[in-house]
């Protein structure tokens, strides 16, 4: 009986010491310096974009999450407060969703008409995939078609929220091509803010002291940093392709957007959609 005692005891010790050593050995791989070299490696992606010549904060500042943008785009609530808003409408419909998808995989975003600067504020697909980029810290692309030909491919630097570097990024873009013009629309894009407000976040980038409502508002509250370029089709869309990888805007393997489960019908597209806020 000893013995068999002893035996007993003995097969279960080896059981304990062959698990025990097994989490050991895992716990050593996951701390080896390849893989805190991996994690390193994705804090610093997570901290910072950057490019060749641009670069865009990732931590401590404000920004939405990609997969709000999206859960806003169908009119659902976001989980992130300040993501979408009532007054700036962002709720798709089927022929903006195929565009704003069709966009991520090719870098730009392409819609019909040139006048960008009048129909922004009212235009859920522009202010949807400007929301997109701010959350991929990214330059704004977008292809305005024209009736006679002639296209404005429009590069909006401000989702990158570093306007230190608004200027010289904006100089770096116009050299790509000629005919390029760097357009500030100070204008507010939220019917709240007042004029003081406008005058103090205009000056902001101007002057580039006071950086803080680059770093706490949600980007449709802050103005645009284009460079815009007049140019027939061809030129225009060979150009944004040229954008899109200088800026790195290309989601090659994206998956189509998809309605997230039970989504309630919008109030209305002019008013953001149901629950955005």
């Amino acid at each position: 009986m000893k013995y068999a005692s002893f035996s007993w005891c003995s097969a279960l010790t080896r059981t304990q010491f062959f698990h025990l050593h097994q989490t050991k050995e895992r716990s050593f791989h996951s701390s080896s310096p390849t893989a805190l070299l991996a994690k390193a490696s994705c804090a610093k992606k997570k901290q910072q974009r950057m490019g060749d010549f641009w670069e865009a904060p990732m931590e401590g500042i404000w920004r939405p999450d990609v997969n709000d943008v999206e859960r806003i785009s169908f009119g659902k609530p976001s989980k992130k407060k300040g993501t979408g808003s009532r007054g700036v409408p962002h709720r798709l419909n089927l022929d903006e969703r195929f565009l704003f998808d069709k966009a991520r995989r090719k870098g730009f975003l392409e819609v019909e008409g040139s006048g960008w600067r009048a129909q922004r504020r009212d235009a859920p697909l522009l202010n949807t995939y400007r929301s997109l980029c701010d959350a991929r810290g990214q330059a704004s692309i977008v292809l305005h078609k024209g009736n006679t030909g002639i296209d404005e491919l429009v590069v909006d630097i401000s989702p990158l929220r570093n306007p230190r570097t608004f200027h010289q990024v904006a100089k770096i873009c116009v050299q790509q091509q000629e005919g390029g013009e760097i357009v500030f629309d100070g204008s507010a894009l939220d019917d709240d803010k007042s004029d003081e407000e406008d005058l103090s976040l205009t000056l902001s980038i101007v002057d580039q002291n006071v950086t803080s409502p680059w770093e706490t508002r949600p980007i449709y509250q802050l103005p645009p940093y284009c460079i815009s370029w007049e140019l027939p089709r061809s030129d225009a869309k060979v150009l944004g392709k040229k954008m899109a990888k200088l800026f790195d805007t290309i989601e090659e393997n994206v998956a189509p957007s998809k309605k997230p489960i039970g989504v309630k019908p919008g109030k209305g597209r002019r008013h953001g959609g149901y629950g955005i806020g």
